[in-house]
């Protein structure tokens, strides 16, 4: 049976109240109000074997700075996660890593089309190597490092979960976003007509929708051109 798209979005993470905010406002809460996506957050100390301290972390083997994340901690929270499922139904495992692919919109086209994303915070300095093998895909939001996955996690939240449908009120305002066709979004105007001596595009108060269109693509074009060359050099 083809699948409906994403459905519903675990994040496992060592600072769980990082998202209250993030993913309780704006287009996501509201789709989380409306039932268009299970979104679930869990706390990395809620499975470790250390019941007193909750310790997840560990000095790594031969030397270095830093702690690692121990493997049992986060194959018990794979393990618990799974079980909420059916047999049908299994997470996709992604880890928020600099070392992952470019997050792209295409690639979140990708994730958005798969039914249930489980997505892993790393911390400190990473996750114990072997538990990348339960590991589906290792996702970036760009070459540099931040303190946790846990930003990068709401990046990914908001770009997947954006692209299911309903979740944006106007389907056409997806369909032209930066990046859909290949090239920038086109420049918006609003009231007023005049604002301190700037004009908005008398094509745009026409009424003539095709000229309108026209004006659109060569602006997106010429957008691209200025801002993101490199974007047309790969088409």
């Amino acid at each position: 049976m083809k699948s409906k798209g994403l459905e519903r979005l675990d994040i496992v993470s060592l600072f769980p109240g990082m998202f209250d905010g993030p993913l309780s406002e704006s287009l996501i809460g509201k789709a989380r109000e409306r039932g268009l996506i299970d979104l679930r957050v869990h706390n990395l100390r809620d499975f470790s074997d250390d019941r007193k301290h909750r310790k997840v972390d560990d000095r790594p083997y031969g030397g270095g700075p830093g702690m690692v994340i121990r493997p049992e901690p986060v194959y018990r929270a794979l393990k618990a996660i799974r079980a909420t499922g059916t047999k049908r139904l299994k997470p996709h495992v992604i880890f928020m890593s600099p070392q992952g692919r470019l997050l792209t919109q295409k690639i979140a086209h990708d994730f958005a089309v798969k039914p249930w994303l489980l997505v892993l915070c790393g911390h400190y300095e990473g996750l114990d190597e072997r538990i990348m093998s339960l590991v589906d895909d290792e996702v970036s939001i760009g070459d540099y490092v931040l303190t946790g996955g846990e930003l990068p996690a709401m990046v990914f939240a908001d770009t997947v979960v954006r692209l299911i449908p309903g979740v944006v009120k106007e389907a056409g305002s997806i369909t032209r976003d930066s990046f859909q066709s290949g090239t920038l979004d086109y420049p918006h105007y609003t009231r007023p007509a005049i604002w301190r001596k700037k004009k908005v595009p008398a094509v745009l108060m026409s009424g003539h929708h095709e000229a309108i269109e026209f004006w659109r693509q060569q602006q997106a074009v010429a957008v691209t051109l200025r801002k993101r060359p490199d974007l047309l050099e790969e088409k």
